[in-house]
């Protein structure tokens, strides 16, 4: 068995089932890899200020949030990259001509265009965010993250800039399919991870991840185990070196089960 030495998991869909639970064989799991002295990460599209329970439960307290984003390692902040002003800018003027809604995510803060749309209070409602506040320009040079809502599948295309090599990734959540989070090229969970593992010292070969969405596809290619969720987004399969059952059929215990990682 090769020396692992760092584990990164996505949240939604992979730790959490629909129903917000976590499965005992997941806690069981991320224990037993704790004990082996493998360094856990929760790897999230959320801000970092919403996970504070999730973690507490599975005992971790390493973070990569908002997409790649922002990086925590032992209380120290590894990575840091806002998103660049101008792209703000438009994706503010793209929205509004076209009624559509965003969240904007700073380290403390979510920052809606509406506090009265049904879509909104839809996607707040599931993923339980709690510190949320109309968006105002003065938090312009502060946004990590950004989730555009409302959109047909043709849409995203309307927020492509020139400056910034930017994609979609189709909120995997059903009933939020018309939701999807900015990704950029070059500030994803993949890059995030290789500075963490840079900080760390640790090769990528002695890395895991788990995810089931588009937002995961650099983490899984960066890694050297790496595996997709049954129930991830058909298109993630491909990034991915192994196949593990679904988030609601242990699928971060049978995973790290084929690693050799879990004892039964």
């Amino acid at each position: 068995m090769t020396n692992y030495k760092a584990l990164f998991l996505d949240i939604d869909g992979t730790i959490l089932r629909r129903d917000h639970t976590i499965e005992d064989t997941t806690k069981n799991a991320v224990k037993q890899a704790q004990d082996k002295g493998i360094e856990v990460f929760l790897a999230t599209g959320r801000p970092l200020h919403e996970v504070n329970d999730i973690a507490e439960a599975l005992g971790v307290d390493s973070f990569i949030g908002y997409n790649g984003a922002y990086a925590i390692y032992d209380g120290k902040t590894v990575v840091d990259e806002p998103i660049t002003s101008s792209v703000i800018d438009h994706f503010l003027y793209v929205a509004k001509q076209n009624e559509h809604e965003m969240i904007l995510y700073t380290n403390e803060l979510n920052l809606v265009t509406s506090e009265s749309k049904q879509v909104v209070k839809d996607f707040i409602d599931y993923f339980d965010l709690r510190e949320y506040q109309a968006y105002e320009d003065k938090f312009r040079d502060q946004i990590l993250g950004i989730t555009l809502m409302d959109l047909q599948t043709d849409e995203p295309a309307l927020y492509d800039v020139k400056q910034e090599d930017i994609y979609f990734s189709q909120v995997n959540v059903e009933g939020l399919e018309h939701c999807y989070d900015m990704i950029r090229e070059n500030v994803n969970k993949g890059q995030a991870i290789k500075k963490v593992l840079q900080e760390l010292d640790i090769p990528a070969e002695a890395a895991i991840a788990f995810g089931d969405g588009m937002n995961d596809k650099q983490m899984l290619q960066y890694v050297g185990e790496s595996f997709a969720m049954d129930n991830a987004t058909p298109e993630v399969f491909q990034y991915a070196k192994h196949r593990t059952t679904s988030v609601e059929d242990s699928g971060i215990y049978n995973g790290l089960k084929q690693l050799g990682i879990i004892e039964d």
